[in-house]
């Protein structure tokens, strides 16, 4: 496996003791983390990432990654904490993220069809925390 990837833990599957409907499992490289969103500093915290990969081959996961790594971010996770907002805007129909602000506050507007080319998949750095 070359990079994370993220799994929420359904409502009615047995959690692990002391977990919540927060928690979700990361997969990294065959290695299975719980991990909780009370770890992501919602309390408006800075979150440092543990490690990074770069990303193998292209997934929807990998075309968002692209577009926040376009716009100067990591990931959602470092672009909410920055713009202080919620939710992203996302097309309804494919789930790809559909418009950015840049930190400069200029927007980014993103195509509803795949933009990450596959000579540019490598570039995708995936972040675990």
């Amino acid at each position: 496996m070359g990079g994370a990837l993220w799994l929420t833990i359904p409502e009615d599957q047995e959690k692990p003791e002391g977990s919540s409907v927060e928690d979700f499992l990361l997969v990294f490289k065959g290695i299975y983390y719980i991990m909780s969103l009370r770890d992501f500093g919602t309390q408006g915290q800075e979150v440092k990432p543990k490690f990074m990969s770069r990303a193998k081959q292209w997934t929807e996961e990998i075309e968002n990654l692209y577009r926040f790594q376009q716009a100067g971010y990591r990931d959602e996770i470092e672009y909410k904490q920055v713009k202080q907002v919620d939710g992203v805007d996302r097309w309804p129909d494919t789930g790809y993220v559909k418009k950015l602000q840049r930190r400069d506050n200029t927007f980014y507007y993103y195509s509803r069809k795949r933009e990450c080319e596959d000579k540019e998949v490598q570039k995708v750095k995936v972040y675990a925390y």
